[in-house]
């Protein structure tokens, strides 16, 4: 975590796989970093800021969850700590691995 990264608040997660999404968007494996993890249907619909390794920023749009993992639950999410997202760009991008994004 960087030192940036420690001194804002909120709740951050690392990007751990980042994919083309088959029609639009992206599918995003995020894992939390820091923070509580927040009920699961708070991720849909939000907005995120994305900050890559070099400082570049991004803002995304939740669509949705990738469930080729399983359907995501707010118990599963607490005891892993990963969720899998699909997301558009609103501006910049493409996000990759090891990019931070925040709540």
């Amino acid at each position: 975590m960087s030192a940036e990264t420690a001194t804002r608040g909120g709740i951050l997660f690392r990007v751990l796989d980042a994919m083309d999404a088959p029609h639009s968007g992206r599918i995003l494996r995020l894992r939390l970093q820091s923070g509580e993890a927040p009920p699961v249907k708070t991720l849909k619909n939000a907005e995120m800021t994305a900050t890559s390794p070099s400082g570049e920023e991004c803002t995304v749009r939740v669509l949705g969850f990738a469930t080729f993992g399983g359907k995501p639950s707010n118990e599963r999410f607490a005891r892993t700590g990963r969720v899998d997202l699909h997301v558009e760009e609103v501006t910049g991008g493409p996000i990759g691995l090891r990019w931070e994004m925040r709540l």
